[in-house]
C-alpha cells in the first residue's frame, strides 16, 4: 500500500484501530500527521500469545509500527497478518529465523514474546545487532543468562525494557510513593500469593513434527527431543528443560512489585522452598504448589506461594507488613493501607493525579509500559524506563533462586557479589545450563 493511501486509510479508521467506540483522543486523532519516516519500526518475535498483545500496542501507538513478525511456527503468519491489517497496520515481513530478522537494517527495536528459554539469546543478539529490546518476563531461563543480558544492554548502549507491565499501573505507583514515604513505617516483610487453577495436561505420545513448524528453532538452546504436543505451544511451561515454573511465569509479577515497594535492590542471601506436584497423572515435571522464603542481609523477609490447584475462592495478593501498619496491594488501582485497629483508605481513580496523556492511552486500550519503552528509545534515558533490564534481572533471579532451593531440597546461602552459592557446587550447577545446543549457545563474552 502506498504511503499516501495508507495515511488516508489510517485517518479514516483511527477510532477503530484505537479500540474506541467514538471520540478518539488527541494523539489518536493526530495519527495521520506522523510521517512513516518518523515512526519507530518494530519487529515482533513470538506471535501466538503475548506477542499478539505486543503487536496490538505497537500498532495503536502513533509513534511506532510493526514491520516484521517472526515465529518458528509458520502456521501463525496468515492469522497474524490479517489481524495487523485489521488494526490498520501494513502487511509485515515474515521470518522463521530470528537471526535473519536482525539483519534488517530498517528494524529499530525488537519485541520478544517467545518462550522464556529463548529470551536471553534473542535479547543478546538484538543488542549486538544495534536494536533496542522489549523482552517479556521472565527475562531469562537461568541466572547467568540474565547477567549476560544486562551486560549486553550496557555494552551496546541499548534501551532494554523487561515486560513487567503491572509496574505501570498508576494506582500501584501512587501506593509505592506512600509506602516509601513511610505510611506504614519500616516494611520488614512482604508476602505474595498467586492462585491459578491449572488443569492436567495428561500424557501425550511423541508424533511427527507438524507441517510449517521448525522444531529445531522452536527448541533453540533447550535439549533436542522428539516433537510432542505437551512440549509445544504454552505447555513448554511445565518442563524443567524449558520452564522457570509458575514462580517465573506468574510469581514474578507479585514479587517484583513487592521488591519495589520495599526498596530491595539486591539478591536474597538465604533461600528455602518446599512444595510438590499433586492431583494429576500427567507428564508435568514442575510443581503445582511452591512456597518459598527469601531472607535478605538487612533482615527483610519475602515469601511467595504459588498454587495451581483447586482453591476455595481465594484471590492472589501482595501483603506488606510494616512497623506502623500494613498494605494490601491489589492488581488494579485499588490499594488498601491501614493498621490493625483502624483500616486505612483505598486508593481509587479519584485519588490519582491528573495525567491527560496517560488517561488518553488508557482510554485507547494502550498499555503505557510500551509507550514508556518508545519514549526512552527517543530520549536514550535508561533511568526513565519503568522496568530496565537490570530490574527484570533482579526479580527473575529471585524466582530462579526459589526454584534452585526447591530442586536441591535444602536451604541455600547465596553471595550477591559473586552471584554464586556458598560452598555448594550442586546448587551452583543450576546457575546456567549444563550444555547449550549448537548454534544456540550463550556467548562467553557479549
Amino acid at each position: 500500500m502506498k504511503n499516501e493511501n495508507r495515511r488516508g486509510f489510517i485517518k479514516k479508521t483511527a477510532v477503530v484501530s484505537a479500540g474506541l467506540a467514538a471520540g478518539a483522543p488527541a494523539y489518536i486523532q493526530g495519527y495521520a500527521q506522523v510521517q512513516p519516516s518518523d515512526k519507530i519500526n518494530v519487529g515482533v518475535v513470538g506471535i501466538r500469545s503475548r506477542g499478539k498483545n505486543h503487536i496490538e500496542n505497537f500498532i495503536r501507538i502513533k509513534d511506532s509500527r510493526v514491520i516484521s513478525i517472526c515465529d518458528a511456527d509458520e502456521n501463525l503468519f496468515a492469522r497474524t497478518i490479517a489481524e495487523i491489517e485489521k488494526l490498520g497496520g501494513e502487511k509485515p515481513g515474515t521470518y522463521v529465523d530470528f537471526r535473519k530478522m536482525l539483519d534488517d537494517k530498517n528494524i529499530d527495536a525488537v519485541s520478544i514474546a517467545t518462550p522464556g528459554y529463548w529470551h536471553a539469546l534473542q535479547t543478546t543478539w538484538a543488542c549486538q545487532a544495534g536494536k533496542d529490546v522489549y523482552v517479556e518476563k521472565p527475562i531469562s531461563y537461568n541466572i547467568l543468562e540474565g547477567r549476560k543480558m544486562v551486560d549486553a544492554a550496557r555494552k551496546y548502549n541499548r534501551i532494554v525494557q523487561a515486560g513487567m507491565q503491572r509496574r505501570a499501573n498508576r494506582g500501584f505507583q501512587k501506593a509505592v510513593r506512600l509506602l516509601q514515604e513511610g505510611i506504614i513505617g519500616d516494611i520488614y516483610m512482604g508476602r505474595g500469593t498467586v492462585y491459578r487453577h491449572r488443569a492436567s495436561i495428561g500424557r501425550v505420545e511423541n508424533s511427527p513434527v507438524p507441517a510449517g513448524v521448525n522444531w529445531d528453532l522452536y527448541r533453540g538452546p533447550a535439549p533436542m527431543i522428539p516433537f510432542n504436543k505437551n512440549h509445544f505451544h504454552y505447555n513448554w511451561h511445565w518442563y524443567w528443560d524449558t520452564s522457570t515454573s509458575e514462580f517465573g511465569n506468574n510469581g514474578i509479577h507479585v514479587m517484583d512489585r513487592i521488591r519495589i515497594a520495599m526498596k530491595i535492590n539486591n539478591h536474597p542471601s538465604v533461600i528455602s522452598c518446599s512444595g510438590g506436584f499433586y492431583g494429576w497423572d500427567s507428564d508435568q515435571e514442575i510443581p503445582n504448589l511452591q512456597i518459598a522464603t527469601f531472607e535478605y542481609d538487612d533482615g527483610k523477609i519475602l515469601e511467595l506461594e504459588v498454587r495451581s490447584l483447586f482453591t476455595p475462592g481465594e484471590e492472589g495478593s501482595m501483603l506488606l507488613l510494616g512497623t506502623k501498619g500494613y498494605a494490601l496491594l491489589g492488581n488494579g488501582v485499588h490499594t488498601f493501607l491501614g493498621t490493625e485497629k483502624k483500616p486505612g483508605p483505598s486508593i481509587t481513580e479519584k485519588d490519582l493525579e491528573m495525567d491527560i496523556r496517560r488517561e488518553e492511552f488508557d482510554k485507547a486500550g494502550i498499555d503505557f509500559h510500551f509507550v514508556n519503552f518508545l519514549d526512552c528509545m527517543k530520549s536514550r534515558k535508561i533511568q526513565d524506563l519503568i522496568a530496565d533490564i537490570n530490574e527484570g534481572y533482579l526479580s527473575t533471579s529471585m524466582m530462579h533462586l526459589g526454584n534452585i532451593a526447591y530442586r536441591t531440597g535444602r536451604k541455600l546461602t547465596f553471595d550477591s557479589k559473586t552471584e554464586k552459592f556458598i560452598n555448594d557446587e550442586d546448587a551452583n550447577s543450576y546457575l546456567t545450563r549444563k550444555e547449550y545446543r549448537k548454534p544456540y549457545e550463550l556467548p562467553k563474552e557479549v
